[in-house]
């Protein structure tokens, strides 16, 4: 069951691809894409990105 998130508040500091891609509504090519690319900066775990808040919330202020 995936939890739904109502404000930027209830995100959890790091977010996993899946979560991304429902957050910001974006296929999964295109998650992968802008994480590959650095535009949102990403840590890796073993063979799994991971996506800190911030990152996201940065991205999306255009920072």
């Amino acid at each position: 069951m995936k939890k739904e998130y109502y404000s930027y508040d209830e995100l959890p500091a790091v977010l996993s691809m899946d979560e991304l891609r429902t957050l910001l509504q974006i296929s999964r090519n295109t998650a992968y894409a802008l994480v590959r690319s650095g535009k949102i900066p990403s840590i890796r775990a073993g063979r799994q990105f991971r996506i800190p808040k911030t990152a996201v919330l940065d991205y999306l202020s255009c920072k």
